[in-house]
C-alpha cells in the first residue's frame, strides 16, 4: 500500500502511534488500497456501522464482509487474518508446567478466545499430580448436552497423558455464565467418572461475557 497517496486522499494519522488510532483507521490500514472508486477509510467506516461494533464485526463470515463494497474477497481476507491473530494473542496456549491456582486464572486466558462464539466450546485442561498444566484438549462443539460431552471424549487424552486431574471449561455464547441444568447434569457425570479412573476434577469454569462461574467456587461440586 502506498502510504503517502492513501494519506493525501484522506488521512488515517499514521503518524500516531498505532494504540491511539481510531478503530476505523486501524481497519483501514489491515484494507489496504481499497479500490479506485472506495477508499479503505470509506470500506472501513462502513464496516463499522453495518457490521460492528468491533468485537462483532469480529465474528462476521468472510461473506458478510466481502458484501461491503470495496472489500472484497482479499480485504475479507486480510480482515480474518488479523482477527484470528488477536484472538490467538490474547489466548496464546497456558504454558506446560506453569501451575494451576485458581478458576480466575483460566478466565482470564480463556476470556478473549471463548467469549464471542456463537455455538460453545468444551474442553479440558489437563494437569499432572502436582497440578502443573499438561496441555489443553478441545472435546467439543456445540450444545452442551450430555450425548456429545462424553466421559470417553473427556477422559480419553486425561489417561494418554497420564494426567493426574482436570479442569473442565467451555463458555456460554449467552453471555451469561451462570450454569444450566444441563451443565450441572454433564458436571455430575463426569465427576462421578473422575472418581471411578481415580483423575480428580478440579473445577468447572463457565466463561461468559466478562464474567465466570465456577462449580468449586460456588460449591456445585
Amino acid at each position: 500500500m502506498d502510504l503517502a497517496a492513501e494519506t493525501a486522499r484522506e488521512p488515517l494519522g499514521l503518524a500516531e502511534e498505532g494504540d491511539a488510532l481510531p478503530e476505523e483507521s486501524l481497519l483501514a490500514v489491515v484494507l489496504g488500497g481499497g479500490t479506485a472508486h472506495r477508499p479503505p477509510l470509506a470500506c472501513a467506516r462502513e464496516l463499522l456501522s453495518g457490521l460492528g461494533p468491533l468485537r462483532r464485526l469480529a465474528t462476521r463470515s468472510a461473506r458478510e464482509l466481502r458484501a461491503v463494497k470495496g472489500v472484497g474477497a482479499r480485504g475479507a481476507l486480510r480482515l480474518l487474518a488479523a482477527f484470528a491473530l488477536a484472538r490467538r494473542l490474547v489466548g496464546e496456549r497456558l504454558q506446560p508446567g506453569a501451575q494451576f491456582v485458581n478458576p480466575r486464572q483460566i478466565f482470564e486466558h480463556y476470556h478473549g478466545v471463548l467469549r464471542d462464539r456463537k455455538r460453545e466450546t468444551f474442553l479440558v485442561v489437563l494437569l499432572d499430580a502436582r497440578h502443573r498444566i499438561l496441555r489443553e484438549e478441545v472435546v467439543s462443539e456445540g450444545s452442551l448436552t450430555s450425548s456429545i460431552v462424553h466421559p470417553r471424549e473427556v477422559f480419553g487424552p486425561a489417561v494418554r497423558e497420564a494426567a493426574g486431574a482436570m479442569v473442565l471449561v467451555h463458555n456460554h455464547p449467552s453471555g451469561d455464565p451462570r450454569p444450566s441444568d444441563e451443565d450441572l447434569a454433564v458436571t455430575r457425570r463426569l465427576v462421578h467418572a473422575s472418581e471411578l479412573l481415580g483423575i480428580r476434577v478440579l473445577d468447572h469454569v463457565i466463561v461468559g461475557d466478562g464474567a465466570y462461574a465456577s462449580f468449586k467456587e460456588e460449591g456445585l461440586m
